[in-house]
């Protein structure tokens, strides 16, 4: 299967169908314009696509120096286990690494914990500053 990476902005509607098949939408109600309006802000962007269709996605935000945040790790159903969210990984990884960013985050859905561990990424402990 040829899969296509980019790092520029998928297609509104693409996303707001990829984003949807996560449930998330449930929780967050927001509408096409707004979850658009929330990338575009992002410092880096990584769309995967087989053909023309939007089939992974995953985004930093970040200050570029310390902080950096990955969010909307998200690989269609039907495309998972095909490696594609390990290279969408590793490219948010490889931007962070580049510019010397200190201290990457992440949220990871219930059931991903072991995926992103691979990758040095640790549960923060119960005891742990912040919420």
């Amino acid at each position: 299967m040829n899969i296509i990476y980019k790092t520029e902005l998928p297609d509104i509607t693409q996303y707001f169908q990829l984003f949807e098949s996560t449930g998330w939408n449930k929780k967050y109600m927001l509408t096409q314009e707004e979850l658009f309006f929330a990338i575009k802000h992002s410092y880096y962007v990584v769309s995967s696509y087989h053909k023309d269709k939007l089939v992974g996605f995953g985004r930093l935000v970040s200050d570029g120096i310390l902080h950096a945040m990955i969010y909307e790790m998200i690989i269609e159903p039907e495309y998972q286990g095909r490696g594609i969210g390990k290279k969408i990984l590793e490219m948010l990884l490889k931007k962070c690494f580049e510019n010397n960013i200190r201290d990457i985050q992440l949220f990871a859905a219930m059931g991903k914990k072991d995926f992103y561990e691979k990758y040095g990424f640790e549960v923060r402990h119960k005891d742990a500053p912040g919420m």
